[in-house]
């Protein structure tokens, strides 16, 4: 009787491929699945899933490890929410190409655009390149528990080629893009993923500049495009201003018919333009109609959302002198204890916010939109459960509420403020967008806005709200879920190896004691390098995360085993 290096006993599996489930075995040898089904051989190790589910790893294509890639082996919290295969350097930020001098700019554009503490990738990123492909050999040297991929960011590619220009968004010239193409080119056959711009109003520096690239011309965008082109490899990955969708979609649709290779785009819905997702919709279908599938639309699986609290990078007190004073001058516990005096209570309730740009002014303003989070942590409140809501209940100024509620939890309180895809009030948008044919699950941003956002949680939100949970709208099948975060991510970005349990494929997997999968609430967390702050979820019901046959989290603790591997270009099965 054979010997399998591992064998997952009686789970139920979904395989990724959007079957119904079943009953089976799963074996693994050298790293991969060699038998589903019936395996009478016996495993060096067992894994009893009796009563769980087995699943393949889930696939991120959408975070922002890329400073964290470099101290951080287990990419936290992705490893803690199944996921085992991540692809960063999405937005056009990232650190590399970079000149030694161009270091601190790239730090700066990461921590404008994605909110990660400049202190702590000062302290933690030990630079060992100037090329990209110096960068990818440095990630590669350091172990790591989940497998990773990289694409060329535009930011760090602009101010590479084109120095103070570049970052000044100045015009590239002809040999400027030359020079771009040229390094794209390079960094794919090394094994970059695809290339990433940004081109949205929500991106600027510190300073509130828009970042590089941001107004590259048409020119510049098919130009670097043919490097994908031509070397027939890569996604082209873009963050858009959402209102202008409509507006650039005809040159998106050129670009993604001129490059023949996936271009994929954010497409949520806004507040300002509530069916303007629907019309992107329909013009996907007309694509796809007319034999066009490169142009891809990214959906995420609950509304990207600010979180807001007293130790957050933002609350509906910030611009308040009263509070700013007082967060500035003491550490948090002489805070919090001067918070509770009724005299400070009420001078921040009564102080008015200076210096807030609009969008500010919008999120510290629309109490409609603003939910106390609570434990365990909805994301789809109704209207009835929002601050306006409860605060009209109890006779109070919203103000009030949103203060105790940051109050609650020894002064960790949360409110959850989603900020697109929530214009009705609920997930149909969300959901509409994620059964259409031409849209793929992304935008997690793990790693990423780590002192207002923490999404990263979402592939195991997409199991237990969206399969099992949701109460305010149809509920979605768990082998459609499972499948659009394994088999369908994967398959975006050319990695063919992995997404499904089936002999063959990398013997990535999750056993999942599904009717005990829940979210934990997200809490602040210290544990960046210089003591940098960043919100953390983790999760319950992970009973094991395999990734290339090794466990890697038993019961979400990391086991110690570091298989991960960085991805080098597309994977054949």
């Amino acid at each position: 009787m054979s010997t399998h290096d591992l064998v997952i006993r009686n789970g139920t599996l979904y395989d990724g491929s959007g079957a119904p489930p079943v009953q089976a075995d799963v074996a693994v040898d050298d790293g991969r699945i060699t038998a589903v089904g019936s395996v009478p051989g016996q495993g060096r190790r067992e894994i009893d899933a009796t009563g769980c589910i087995v699943t393949p790893g889930f696939v991120d294509i959408h975070t922002h490890y890329d400073a964290q890639a470099t101290w951080d082996p287990y990419l936290s919290p992705s490893s803690s929410h199944g996921v085992t295969t991540v692809v960063m350097g999405n937005c056009g930020v990232g650190f590399a190409p970079a000149r030694p001098g161009d270091r601190a700019t790239l730090i700066d554009l990461m921590e404008g655009v994605e909110d990660i503490p400049g202190a702590a990738m000062h302290e933690g990123i030990q630079w060992e390149w100037e090329q990209f492909p110096e960068f990818m050999d440095a990630l590669e040297k350091r172990p790591h528990a989940i497998d990773y991929g990289v694409q060329v960011p535009h930011c760090a590619l602009r101010v590479y080629v084109m120095g103070q220009r570049g970052a000044d968004n100045e015009d590239a010239t002809p040999d400027d893009i030359a020079r771009m193409a040229e390094i794209v080119r390079q960094s794919l056959r090394a094994g970059a993923l695809g290339f990433s711009t940004s081109r949205t109003d929500l991106h600027n520096t510190l300073q509130g500049e828009p970042v590089p690239g941001t107004h590259a011309a048409l020119d510049e965008v098919f130009g670097i495009g043919q490097a994908l082109a031509d070397e027939n490899a890569g996604v082209y990955q873009m963050a858009l201003t959402h209102l202008e969708m409509d507006e650039n979609f005809k040159w998106m649709r050129r670009l993604a018919e001129t490059i023949r290779r996936p271009v994929t785009f954010n497409l949520q819905q806004v507040d300002q333009r509530p069916a303007l997702y629907q019309e992107l919709l329909g013009m996907l279908d007309d694509c796809r109609e007319q034999g066009l599938t490169w142009l891809r639309g990214q959906f995420s699986g609950r509304p990207v959302s600010v979180l807001m609290g007293w130790r957050t990078s933002a609350n509906p007190f910030t611009g308040r002198p009263t509070w700013h004073k007082l967060f500035a001058s003491a550490p948090w516990d002489e805070v919090y204890e001067q918070l509770k005096r009724p005299e400070v209570r009420a001078a921040i309730l009564n102080d008015t916010a200076q210096g807030l740009n609009p969008f500010e002014t919008f999120v510290a303003n629309a109490f409609h939109k603003m939910f106390p989070l609570g434990d365990p942590p909805d994301y789809e409140p109704g209207p009835e459960d929002s601050v306006a809501a409860i605060a009209a209940r109890e006779g109070v100024d919203p103000r009030e509420v949103i203060y105790d509620t940051m109050m609650a939890q020894g002064g960790e309180g949360l409110l959850y403020f989603p900020l697109f895809g929530y214009s009705t009030g609920d997930l149909s948008a969300i959901r509409e967008t994620m059964l259409h044919p031409q849209t793929g699950l992304s935008l997690s941003d793990g790693g990423a806005h780590v002192g207002a956002i923490c999404d990263a949680g979402t592939p195991t939100f997409m199991l237990t709200h969206w399969a099992r949970d949701r109460r305010r709208g149809e509920q979605v099948p768990l082998a459609f879920i499972i499948k659009r975060q394994t088999r369908d991510t994967a398959v975006q970005y050319g990695l063919m190896d992995r997404g499904l349990v089936k002999p063959g494929y990398k013997a990535d997997l999750n056993v999942i004691d599904f009717d005990r999968l829940q979210l934990d609430p997200p809490h602040m967390r210290y544990d960046l390098p210089a003591g940098g702050r960043r919100l953390y979820q983790g999760a319950q019901g992970y009973v094991t995360t395999i990734v290339s046959g090794v466990p890697i989290m038993e019961d979400g603790a990391p086991t110690g085993a570091l298989p991960g591997k960085l991805i080098r270009g597309h994977q054949g099965r």
